[in-house]
């Protein structure tokens, strides 16, 4: 997770960003004195946590959540303050999370696993593989820099969960696994990914494990999984059309539909 924190005091901003480094959950954190320097940087890429000081100078903790909210309004927000009467007004702008100063690594940590439990029930995307392959965020189709780095995530979703190696994503897009450029491209196809899912608040989707790639199939509302787990919505006959690599599949299911 990509997180900022920001907290007008430095020695209480220096604390509260240690103790949200401590969580292994958290892949980044930037931290902040000033909430115009903040809202500047979440413009600019995609942040999943913002843990905010409520009494700032200035605009204040609770009119910078709005804002972040208006950019990013998959962002959970947790609130840190030593005042407890801003508990109200900061539940209903929907703050995922309230700290009382001083704040702990285990506090932080606590409000993550929440979020987490959270996330972990939500589908992230919809994914369109019956016809051509699309993929949707919030009823809006998602961009990818690069035609080749939406038929990488089309192939892992093809995988169901199922870890592959950059070889074996080299031999499906390419027919070629033994050519060091196409391997050097996948990786940069990785970036591109990340960046597109992180774009949707749905980067946790890709995962790696060692040499393995993969994507969440729990975290993906998919018209392929829903087929295999209860037969709807109907098979026609088209499976991501615009992938040669695809026909494998698009063969399997047809013959579960003709049994």
């Amino acid at each position: 997770m990509i997180a900022i924190a920001v907290d007008d005091e430095p020695l209480m901003l220096g604390a509260l960003t240690k103790a949200i480094k401590a969580s292994a959950d958290i892949t980044s954190v930037a931290d902040f004195t000033s909430c115009e320097d903040a809202l500047g940087y979440i413009k600019c890429g995609p942040v999943d946590i913002a843990f905010l000081d409520i009494n700032m100078r200035g605009m204040g903790g609770l009119a910078l959540a709005e804002k972040i909210l208006g950019s990013r309004p998959d962002c959970k927000i947790v609130f840190c303050t030593g005042y407890e009467e801003y508990a109200i007004p900061a539940f209903k702008l929907h703050a995922s999370g309230y700290l009382m100063k001083p704040i702990s690594a285990r506090d932080v940590q606590a409000e993550i696993d929440n979020i987490k439990g959270v996330r972990q029930k939500q589908k992230l995307l919809t994914v369109k593989c019956f016809g051509n392959f699309e993929v949707y965020a919030k009823g809006e189709k998602l961009p990818f820099k690069r035609s080749k780095t939406k038929e990488l995530f089309a192939f892992l979703v093809d995988r169901n969960g199922a870890g592959v190696t950059v070889a074996e994503i080299g031999v499906a897009l390419w027919e070629n696994d033994e050519d060091q450029k196409n391997q050097n491209y996948i990786h940069q196809l990785f970036r591109d990914l990340r960046r597109s899912l992180g774009s949707a608040g749905a980067e946790e989707i890709f995962e790696r494990n060692n040499y393995f790639y993969s994507i969440d199939p729990e975290k993906l509302d998919c018209d392929y999984y829903a087929y295999l787990k209860n037969g709807r919505p109907e098979f026609r006959g088209e499976y991501m059309t615009q992938y040669s690599w695809a026909e494998k599949t698009c063969g399997a299911l047809w013959e579960k539909k003709t049994k």
